[in-house]
Formats: structure tokens, sequence, C-alpha cells
């Protein structure tokens, strides 16, 4: 006779439901008390006749000195409070520059280009296809009009030239949709990594707008991918400061005057990836902007690993051996971006994370560090704090190495790819056409928190929380009103070209 077996509780049982049933204890635990007690104390109150209840009220003895005392006090308490707490800043609105046809530039552009620049390196050429066929990038993203040229020949007339081009549409956009005055504008924040000419771009936008004299501007510049969250970082901090403002971020990467001209392959990665964007935000912490403001800023994240030479060095602008200035893109670049990630996680999930995620984590780590028990460590489900993700669009690998590590997806992901296809890396301004793209589709609800997570060298890793104010309806103009229908699209791990 064989002995009896256990029953499949994975069959007998759905045990996501049991799952769901302990994160419902957990995260209302205080109200499974609370509520009992308060009942119990009201049923007795009730059980009360009258002349126990006026004995009772005869009991607490008021006086006139006792009640001023407490009155003080709770002014006291209420005004200190009023004071001390962190503004509440919106964002009220953002637009995303959205490049003329003129400038899309598909593979077969790119792949004519390529041949007639490099035709004595043929290496380089099958190199150049072999990672174009891996970006994940479509056939729909552009590149400015001083790199179409052959060869690509850029000057400083037009990178200004570009930079007006797409900071001045994004902010036109920006204006018209929220109905901003320039003279209005408090306080103004422009980020470009690469691209920092004199006077800044940030004076370029006062000079095309005829701002105030007294507008408080700065300029970012080399912070990288990240330095649009660096941004938002920024302005939170002078909003606190500033009661009754508002400030205009804008974020883009001017291409011009940075194509690599050599033949260094570490070097030759971002040609392949970058592409034209910009991105312009209205932030504000006014009061009267609180019903028509898209997000409420809860969290901004920033982990900084420049302290360590490996993370200095893996984004590094230098030149090659040829005298051509570039980019280097170093092999240990996604386990740096790792490490990051891991120490951002570590300071953002006590913040976002429910009670029943924190419970589970400190559980397995009291198993492996004290009774150093051989279990996996426990990752997080990070879908219970947030119901959408923005991952920085700087390539195929970030996103996969994302999607791993925070067991995310394929939909969780969506956005961030997609977004990967149709404008390519834009750089800081990517987490905006992600967030574009989850309001073209009509996803974005009151309630919904979204976590937007940004790269950038030195090394840096990133992260913003924003809470959505107001169901948003998928809107008639913008970067994806004329091709959200094709999306989501389905894109191979290898494009034959």
């Amino acid at each position: 006779m064989s002995p009896p077996t256990m029953p499949d509780f994975s069959k007998s049982v759905k045990l996501k439901y049991v799952k769901l049933g302990y994160q419902y204890l957990v995260n209302h635990i205080l109200s499974f008390f609370l509520v009992p007690i308060m009942a119990a104390l009201f049923i007795q109150v009730l059980n009360l006749g009258p002349d126990e209840l006026l004995t009772l009220w005869k009991s607490l003895h008021f006086d006139l000195i006792y009640l001023i005392c407490t009155s003080f006090l709770i002014v006291y308490f209420a005004t200190f409070y009023h004071m001390s707490k962190h503004r509440t800043v919106y964002l009220v609105d953002y637009a995303c520059y959205k490049p003329p046809c003129s400038l899309r530039t598909p593979f077969a552009t790119c792949m004519e280009h390529a041949r007639i620049i490099l035709d004595s390196k043929p290496k380089l050429i099958k190199f150049q296809i072999k990672i174009s066929e891996r970006s994940g990038l479509g056939e729909e993203t552009c590149l400015p009009p001083a790199i179409h040229c052959l060869p690509p020949n850029p000057n400083m007339a037009d990178a200004r030239e570009e930079a007006e081009m797409v900071i001045f549409s994004a902010m036109d956009s920006l204006l018209k949709q929220t109905g901003l005055k320039p003279k209005d504008i408090d306080i103004l924040i422009v980020n470009c990594s690469l691209f920092s000419p004199t006077p800044s771009l940030s004076a370029m936008v006062v000079n095309k707008y005829k701002l105030r004299s007294n507008i408080k501007s700065f300029n970012l510049s080399g912070m990288g991918c990240s330095a649009g969250l660096i941004s938002i970082s920024l302005a939170r901090d002078l909003l606190q400061v500033h009661s009754n403002s508002n400030a205009v971020i804008v974020s883009t990467e001017i291409l011009s005057p940075n194509t690599y001209m050599g033949n260094e392959r570490s070097m030759l990665l971002p040609n392949f990836l970058f592409r034209m964007g910009g991105a312009a935000i209205l932030m504000s912490n006014r009061w009267s902007d609180r019903r028509r403001a898209k997000y409420r800023l809860l969290h901004v994240v920033r982990t900084h690993k420049g302290a360590d030479d490996k993370a200095y060095r893996c984004v590094h602008q230098e030149e090659d051996p040829e005298g051509y200035v570039g980019i280097s893109l170093s092999l240990d670049l996604m386990v740096v971006a790792g490490q990051a990630l891991k120490s951002n996680i570590t300071t953002i999930g006590p913040l976002v994370l429910p009670a029943s995620e924190k419970l589970l984590f400190l559980v397995t780590l009291i198993c492996r560090k004290i009774f150093k028990k051989k279990i996996k460590p426990y990752i997080p489900d990070f879908k219970q704090a947030f119901e959408h993700f923005c991952i920085h669009a700087g390539g195929r690998a970030v996103i996969d190495e994302l999607q791993k590590s925070l067991q995310l997806s394929a939909e969780d992901v969506e956005a961030s790819r997609m977004t990967l296809h149709r404008f390519g890396n834009t750089s800081s301004s990517s987490l905006w056409y992600e967030m574009g793209y989850i309001e073209a589709k009509g996803r974005m609800n009151k309630g919904d928190r979204v976590w937007q997570i940004g790269f950038g060298s030195g090394f840096k890793c990133n992260s913003a929380v924003w809470m959505c104010n107001r169901t948003i309806k998928p809107p008639t103009e913008g970067p994806w009103s004329d091709c959200i229908e094709r999306y989501p699209v389905h894109i191979p791990e290898v494009m034959k070209l």
C-alpha cells in the first residue's frame, strides 16, 4: 500500500487569493482592531441612561482658565503644524516635442549613410547593422537636420537651431495647454547634458519669451539622462521656499554637436540610440491649481554612486585615439546601473510599500541574517505600491534588466518599450513621452500612482513618485495623437534589416 500523499494545494486553492487576503489583512490591521473597540464604546454609551450621562458630564470640571489654556494649545500646535509641513507640489501639465516627419530616420536611411560614410570600414558597417537590429527602435525616430547631411558636419549654429526648434516648440505647446502667460513664470529650469553654450539655454528661453527680470532661472548640464528628475527635485525644493509660485522645467538633449565620427565601438553606441526629443513641464504650489493639476508629487529619491571609480567612468565623454570626441559606454554599465537601482530602491521602498510587503521583507531578512537560512532575498512586489511604471527608455537592455529585477509584467514596461520604439532614447525627456503614452491609452485614473525611474552619467539613479490628481482623458493633441491606435506593436528580439 502506497503512503498517503499530501494534497496539491496549488490546484485546490488559488494561492493568489490567499496572498490578496494576507495583504488586505496586514494593510488594514489597525482598522480591524479599532473598529471593534469603537463599536464597543458606542454600545456602552448607548446603554447609559439620561441621569448617568448628566452625572458623567458634571464630573468633567471645565473652568475658564482650563478652556483658555486648552484653546491656546490647540491653536499653537495647529499653527506649528501648518508652518512646518511641506507645501503640496502639483504637476499642472506637460508637453512633449514631436519632430516633423521630414526629420524621420528609418533604418534604410541609417544604413545608406553608414555605407557612404564608412565605405572603407566594412566591419563597422556590420557592427552598426547588428546594433540597429537589436536596438528596439522603430522606423519613425528622428534626428536633427545637421545629422541628415552627408557627411554630417554640425557646428554651433546647427546646435542652436536644433535647441530653438525643440525647446521653443515644447514651450509653445505648454503655454497653449495651460493658458500660462510668460510673464507669470516664477522659476525656470532648463536641463541639457551635452550642449552648454553661452549665453545659456535658460537665458535663450528668457530672451525668447521676454520673461520677468526677477525670474529665478537655472541651467543644468552634464548630468546625463537622469537630469529631468534632478530638475523636478530642484523645482520641488524651490517651491517649498517660495510660496504661491510656479516653475517651468524644460528637459532635452541636443544631438547636433555630439555625433561621434570616430571608429571606437563603445563610443558609436549612442549614435544608434539617441534621437530628438524634449519636454516642458509646469509645476506649482498654488492652492488655486489643485483642481486642474494632473498630478501631485509625493516623493523624489536621488542616488549618486560617483564616489566609486567604476561608476564614475562607466559613461564618460572623452577623445578617442584619433581625437574625435564622444560618449564612451563601459561594459560595466549594466552592473553599475543595477547597484544604483538597488540603493535607490532601498531608500524609496519604506516610503511607498504597503505594510504587507515590508513585513515579508523583514521576515526574510531576519531568517537570512540571524537564523542563517539559505533562502533567496525577498524582492518586494512594487506593483502593490504603483499602478504605472515609467522606466527611462535608455535602451532595450536597460528595460529588460529592470523588468527582470523588479519582476514586472510586459504590460508594466509597455510604455517604456513603445516610447523607445516610436521616439528612441530622448534622454531626460523620455519619461514624459512614457507618461504621455499611458494617458493616450486612457489608463490614467484618479488616485493612480506613477513611478518614474531615470539613470544618468556620474552614475546616478533617480526616482519620482506621482499621484494622479484626476482621471485623465486621452488628449487629442500630443506626440502620440496620430499613432497611439497602432500601439502596442510586437518588437522582435532581432529585426532583420
